[in-house]
């Protein structure tokens, strides 16, 4: 056994030696990237912090008891936010928002279209499906440290580290969702002269949207559990008190940011369900 111990294969090497290589010849890039998406996600939250918070308060609880008609949900996402704003961490849940809400779009925009190409290509499936379970079973810490390297201190390694985790599930429940229509439904829109645009949009995308609304509150849930891990790169939100409770052992500290966080994972969940689904009121 010594010759195999031996003989290690550099794989440690070489993937430090691509990451210099990146750093070296296209920092402009990184930082070019690192500086757009720190002012999408900072504007966001500036435009977030600059409405007075109870007036945020009464618009997300009236949003959402708009779309789901449900009076109950409104009344329990007025109370659980002004509980938040009462705990003193309401600019740490705007900041958290702005990176939930900015990380699940890159997900869905780049999720979404990769899932549908899967399901009509069975090859390209079969190529990215070890891609897609090496990102969602590799420790988080292991690209953070690509990441904080190249894109530098910050919410942005913490967003992309977020985009990383988050994105395999839009993109295998979208894949789930298109190749699970039913041939008969396809063959249908084909006898009516559909074209593939016309039957991807009228046949198929309706037929998977519960099963792509379920990707996109799961995709949510995983990146607020990489709230935490952002929170030490730099990334401000609920991460940030977390993490300062744990360096001071401070436990009612702890809970409390645990407790934010959570509440923001209840409500997002519930408002992104479909209609219908578990609401009452």
């Amino acid at each position: 056994m010594d010759w195999l111990t031996d003989n290690k294969v550099p794989l440690g090497a070489w993937i430090n030696s691509l990451v210099e290589l990146l750093n070296d010849h296209a920092a402009w890039f990184f930082d070019l990237i690192a500086d757009v998406l720190g002012f999408l996600i900072v504007g966001l939250i500036d435009i977030m912090q600059w409405m007075p918070p109870l007036l945020l308060v009464v618009l997300f609880a009236a949003l959402a008891g708009w779309l789901h008609r449900s009076w109950k949900l409104a009344a329990g996402i007025l109370g659980s936010l002004l509980l938040i704003i009462n705990l003193g961490y309401w600019q740490e849940t705007t900041e958290t928002l702005a990176l939930v809400v900015f990380a699940t779009f890159v997900c869905l925009a780049v999720g979404v279209p990769v899932g549908i190409a899967a399901a009509h290509r069975p090859w390209l499936y079969t190529a990215i499906r070890p891609v897609l379970d090496l990102m969602q079973t590799i420790p988080t810490f292991v690209y953070l440290i690509p990441t904080l390297i190249l894109f530098g201190l910050g919410v942005v390694p913490g967003l992309i580290s977020t985009v990383i985790f988050a994105i395999p599930a839009p993109i295998r429940l979208t894949y789930l969702g298109i190749s699970g229509v039913p041939k008969p439904l396809i063959e249908a829109g084909e006898s009516f002269g559909a074209t593939k645009r016309q039957l991807l949009w009228k046949v198929e995308l309706p037929h998977a949207m519960p099963t792509i609304m379920a990707g996109l509150t799961q995709c949510i849930m995983l990146s607020l559990s990489m709230v935490v891990i952002a929170a030490l790169v730099g990334a401000d939100g609920l991460g940030k008190p977390v993490v300062r409770a744990l360096n001071t052992v401070n436990i009612a500290k702890g809970f409390e940011a645990g407790l934010a966080i959570v509440i923001v994972a209840i409500l997002l969940d519930r408002v992104c369900k479909r209609r219908g689904a578990g609401d009452g009121g």
